[in-house]
């Protein structure tokens, strides 16, 4: 009696009204069997209390496993008949608060631990941790029992970040919004529009900080459905946005970072050209055309000087009599070697010191080489153009010193000073006395860094002056993009908030949507979101 009185405390903590009349515990099982001992239950149609028993019956609802046995529970649950006429049931059965639920299979607990799994590994490998834990379920099972939990509510924040998340990359986007000051996502939205932004947000009076990234249409969302908050610029997308623009700005200057390799020893010329290089020939030695008709024109003559017939020597040779005939009267090769090849041009022939120019400056791209010499007055097709670089970068070039990429120079211009090692503190000056434009762009950079870390954003208005008296077109198209938000940028140079915890948000998310293998919709990948 006391083992059951154990047991029952161990299966049914916190459930009133069960009472368990018997438990038999196997090597794999522990059977039990209890019974309901309520003194009525409220009719689920009109809510008024019944006690008029009309029945009983069993149930054999799945439980949670208990010290690795399965759990086979023999519920006897009782049906009642309703008072009430005008209710549309007669009878109904009773359930157990926090144990059994209308035609359900698995007891509240079991249900809720199931679904606990499925908000933290999805269907998939939900079902196989649940396997493990003895409860063999379906991952659909696992998902459906996420999909039934109740939607989340969306809290009102004071500060929300606001950012977009792909659900189909370059297709399909949403947005997610998160609570800057708990950390915790506060909800997910369908898609990123700002119209949809701004109906979320108006109807939350209480928000006063928007943090985002320069996205044109968070700002209108912002603007439109919170016109009463500080919209703030994120400052890491803000930097991020300059080191492209000085790293486009570098590559526009490749030239002027020649400047840092040693000049190569000029090849010394030989005198003359070797005796037996044949002088004048359209063809050099090495040439498959050229070396076999010398061949052939060789074979040819000294069968002649032996004696042998025209004929004789088509047969041998197995060639065509007029070929015999051609290669017999030439007294060289070079002889043969006249007609359309010594005349023939192309027409890419005149763009070719344009292209070569162009190469040397760093430009190694045949389509954006294609794309210049078009409105030229280039007719030819793009695979000329391909053809002819492939031909320069195959060719043999002596080995000299490779001037630094524009990637290396724009790290050493983004990076803290006293960080730069020495002899990239001496190649950035060299490079900065070398080129004007560098050395403005350097000022800039250095600049805008002193003031996103000491946050003074006032100072943001001579720095977009400053920069547009250069020039750097990547640094002006940068500062008119600025401009157009300059409030929302001065803000997030100033203020403490930014957008850093909404980015680990959406790394989360790409996750969280890899693990359902596109099983899941958008309410089901919001709960997940929202409740894990």
């Amino acid at each position: 009696m006391h083992e059951v009185l154990r047991l029952e405390k161990l299966l049914f903590p916190s459930i009133a009204n069960v009472v368990v009349l018997s438990v038999v515990v196997d090597e794999d099982v522990v059977r039990v069997d209890a019974r309901s001992v309520a003194g009525g239950a409220e009719c689920p149609g009109c809510g008024d209390p019944s006690n008029r028993l009309h029945g009983s019956y069993l149930r054999f609802p799945a439980d949670v496993p208990s010290g690795g046995r399965r759990v086979v529970l023999s519920l006897r649950v009782r049906r009642f008949r309703c008072h009430n006429a005008s209710c549309g049931r007669q009878s109904f059965v009773e359930q157990i608060p926090g144990l059994t639920r209308r035609h359900g299979q698995r007891t509240e607990r079991l249900r809720s631990m199931l679904a606990d799994v499925g908000l933290a590994l999805a269907g998939r490998a939900g079902a196989r941790l649940a396997r493990v834990f003895g409860v063999p379920v379906s991952r659909s099972t696992v998902l459906r029992l996420v999909e039934a939990l109740p939607a989340p509510d969306s809290p009102s924040p004071r500060v929300v970040g606001v950012d977009e998340y792909a659900t189909r990359k370059g297709r399909n986007y949403g947005t997610v919004l998160v609570d800057v000051e708990t950390r915790r996502p506060v909800d997910l939205l369908p898609d990123r529009e700002a119209s949809t932004l701004a109906a979320w947000l108006a109807q939350r009076t209480g928000i006063e900080v928007v943090c985002r990234d320069q996205a044109p249409f968070f700002a209108e969302g912002a603007a439109a459905g919170a016109p009463q908050a500080v919209q703030v610029a994120d400052r890491w997308h803000l930097w991020h946005n300059l080191s492209e623009a000085a790293e486009r700005a570098v590559a526009q200057h490749r030239r002027c970072l020649r400047v840092l390799v040693p000049e190569a020893p000029q090849p010394v010329v030989a005198d003359a050209a070797p005796a037996d290089e044949p002088s004048g020939s359209p063809w050099p030695t090495g040439h498959r055309f050229a070396d076999r008709t010398r061949s052939r024109h060789a074979a040819v003559h000294e069968l002649l000087e032996a004696g042998h017939s025209r004929r004789s020597i088509q047969r041998q040779l197995g060639m065509t009599y007029r070929t015999v005939q051609r290669l017999a009267n030439a007294a060289t090769p070079e002889e043969l070697f006249t007609g359309q090849w010594q005349n023939r041009t192309s027409v890419l022939d005149e763009y070719k010191p344009y292209l070569d120019d162009r190469w040397n400056d760093g430009c190694t791209n045949a389509w954006k080489l294609w794309e210049e010499i078009v409105p030229l007055g280039y007719k030819g097709s793009y695979g000329r153009v391909r053809a002819y670089l492939h031909k320069t970068r195959t060719s043999p070039r002596p080995v000299t010193a490779r001037p630094p990429s524009p990637r290396a120079v724009a790290g050493w211009i983004l990076r803290r000073p006293e960080s730069l090692a020495e002899t990239e503190t001496l190649q950035l000056k060299t490079v900065r006395a070398h080129c004007p434009e560098l050395d403005a762009l350097t000022r800039h950079v250095r600049s805008f860094a002193t003031m996103l870390t000491d946050r003074q954003g006032q100072r943001l208005p001579d720095w977009l002056d400053a920069v547009r008296q250069d020039n750097l077109p990547s640094l002006h198209t940068l500062a008119a993009g600025i401009d157009r938000d300059r409030d929302a940028v001065i803000a997030g140079l100033t203020l403490p908030w930014n957008s850093g915890v909404v980015e680990g948000h959406v790394n989360r998310i790409k996750m969280l949507k890899r693990q359902m293998f596109g099983r899941a919709g958008f309410a089901l990948l919001r709960k997940r979101v929202l409740m894990s």
